[in-house]
């Protein structure tokens, strides 16, 4: 398969392929490879057909978009009317929804045909993607190691070239995060950006969705799909409509001149691998080649990102997931002697451990004599991280440092202590906190030969910025390119 939607895209247009032709070659990719990568939950070729087809036929009547008859995957924490739609947990494993999520409706709009919906940690509670009641989804460079989380299916399938696209969400950086272990780019929007109408919650004041695919040029035409206002979200930006890859240029002789790229001194310490430290310090020196200057910067209170997450995170969670109770929809026990008895052991054997032990964190810190000693100064943290972005801003454009402390790791490997595997999303939490927009791509690899990602952050709605940034860096480099031997 061509790796890019727009060169997908420009082949379209051209006639030089029919959806129905690109949808069949995935569909045949998935089947062959996914057994062992794991990546999705659910496959309906039918309904790809049908959707490849109707696609094939807006060509043919002159009605197409700029997309039109691309196919793309969709992380299955998205409501897809027809399609089973489980979070990845027991506890929703035989709902199949009546309705889309606004994401999806842009998509179907776009006509851009579902492949079927990706893996992820159950109810996106997870770095590593071993969650998932679904079994783990398995790294397509090394598939004894994890792609990530929670994203991790959507970031397996595209860097595996099982589909050309793929939809995530991120809390604390569970596009970028998988993005990064996997070798594909992924974007996280300014938060309220993008609908999250029909994405089941998990953090209300921190979920957003993005787009994970090869390049960054791809990113933005997915973003001019999924973002816009819709008033069934009340956290959705009423905001004009924005082509996101306005400032995308052809190389020239110093594109990004004028571009001042902040690098925190807190993403460079203790805890950085020496390989990750090395790539993204060449990545560094690439984009000075291409005219951007750096400056230091300081983001003193991103240390305390992490704490502060596990606190607003589960209590937002255990708020959430109230309404998973097994009376209107999906896991019910079988056997129970009264409601207080149905709703326990259906909670008991719908969720697993680590939603649990989100849900039990979230109740603790929100209950009475301890909503002012953790919730409350957590949200204070959480000001305090959002200002000294705000302070970083005015000495650059972007901010840029690592993704994730390491490369992929080994599968089980940090199962049995969650504050590690907590930590592997320490770079990616505080642009959640503070609502900003982040993306990763890739930038080298380590010694083994896994995928290191390199983190862009923006200012608020500035997008369009970051995005030409990191365009022009593939346009120089060639990681993006790279593809594991499967």
């Amino acid at each position: 398969m061509t790796d890019t939607i727009k060169s997908l895209s420009a082949l379209l247009a051209e006639g030089k392929v029919s959806s129905v032709e690109l949808c069949q070659d995935s569909l045949e990719r998935i089947q062959r490879l996914n057994p062992a990568l794991n990546a999705f939950i659910t496959v309906d070729a039918d309904k790809t057909l049908r959707d490849a087809a109707a696609a094939d036929a807006r060509r043919a009547a002159g009605q197409a978009g700029p997309l039109t008859g691309v196919p793309i995957a969709h992380k299955d924490i998205f409501c897809a009317e027809g399609w089973l739609t489980t979070c990845g947990s027991k506890m929703l494993s035989n709902f199949v929804s009546p309705y889309d999520a606004h994401v999806i409706e842009q998509f179907k709009a776009a006509g851009m045909p579902c492949l079927g919906k990706t893996n992820m940690d159950e109810f996106a509670m997870g770095s590593s993607n071993e969650t998932s009641f679904y079994g783990p989804v398995r790294n397509p460079w090394d598939t004894d190691r994890v792609p990530g989380g929670s994203s991790g299916g959507s970031a397996a399938a595209v860097a595996a070239r099982l589909c050309p696209a793929a939809t995530g969400t991120d809390t604390g950086g569970s596009i970028r995060q998988p993005a990064a272990l996997t070798g594909i780019t992924g974007l996280k929007p300014t938060y309220g950006v993008v609908s999250r109408y029909g994405m089941i919650a998990f953090a209300s004041s921190l979920d957003q969705a993005g787009p994970m695919a090869t390049t960054a040029e791809d990113c933005a035409l997915l973003l001019n799909v999924m973002a816009g206002f819709d008033p069934r979200d009340s956290t959705s930006l009423e905001r004009e409509k924005e082509d996101y890859a306005r400032e995308l240029t052809q190389p020239r002789n110093q594109p990004l001149a004028g571009l001042k790229i902040g690098l925190p001194r807190e993403f460079f310490g203790a805890g950085l691998s020496g390989d990750t430290a090395r790539a993204v310090e060449e990545a560094i020196n690439q984009l000075k080649k291409l005219g951007a200057q750096t400056v230091a910067v300081g983001l003193p209170n991103s240390k305390l990102s992490v704490a502060a997450y596990y606190v607003l995170a589960p209590a937002e969670a255990s708020s959430n997931l109230s309404r998973f109770d097994g009376v209107r929809y999906g896991y019910r026990t079988p056997e129970y002697r009264d409601l207080a008895d149905m709703y326990e052991k259906t909670r008991a054997e719908g969720f697993g451990s680590e939603v649990k032990r989100r849900i039990m964190i979230g109740a603790y810190v929100l209950s009475h004599g301890y909503y002012d000693a953790y919730y409350l100064q957590a949200q204070k943290l959480r000001r305090l991280i959002a200002q000294d972005f705000v302070e970083a801003f005015q000495q650059c454009d972007v901010i840029l440092g690592p993704t994730a402390p390491t490369t992929a790791f080994k599968l089980g490997e940090k199962t049995a202590d969650p504050v590690e595997m907590y930590l592997s999303d320490i770079y990616t939490i505080a642009v959640n906190l503070a609502g900003l927009p982040g993306m990763s791509l890739p930038c080298g690899f380590d010694a083994q030969g896994l995928p290191i990602g390199l983190q862009l952050i923006g200012n608020y709605f500035a997008e369009a910025r970051m995005l030409n940034a990191a365009h022009q860096y593939q346009l120089a480099t060639d990681w993006h390119t790279r593809a594991p031997t499967l």
